[in-house]
């Protein structure tokens, strides 16, 4: 019944910046962009790395969400890197420091960053 998880949504504060983060650092490319006319949303944004999609949708006066990590609700997405060592020289190479990490976990190394929201994004390689 159920396939997969289709895609993620995210309101940036800046759409510019967080298209450019996520295509020019992270590899994204962009699917599609469509301009709407539904206020307070303006624009619709898919960007697709790899068959995983996350929806940009630039709102007009958006608000900043709670900084509480803990709290109940979304926390965090996961992208799965080759070699951590590799993927953390490159993201330093681009002015981006872990947020947290990376550690060894035995079948696992994991870190994360942060997007230019100050959204948690995790590093995962795996064994």
């Amino acid at each position: 019944m159920f396939k997969r998880i289709d895609h993620i949504e995210i309101i940036p504060s800046d759409l510019e910046r967080s298209i450019k983060f996520y295509t020019e650092i992270l590899g994204f490319n962009v699917k599609s962009r469509h301009k709407v006319d539904m206020p307070p949303l303006q624009e619709v944004v898919y960007i697709e790395l790899n068959g995983t999609v996350i929806e940009f949708l630039d709102v007009k006066d958006a608000q900043p969400g709670a900084a509480d990590p803990w709290q109940v609700g979304y926390r965090m997405m996961a992208l799965e890197v080759e070699d951590m060592d590799q993927a953390v020289a490159y993201l330093k190479s681009k002015g981006i420091e872990p947020s947290r990490g990376p550690v060894d976990l035995g079948t696992s190394k994991r870190g994360e960053i942060k997007d230019p929201d100050r959204l948690s994004i995790e590093l995962r390689q795996w064994g």
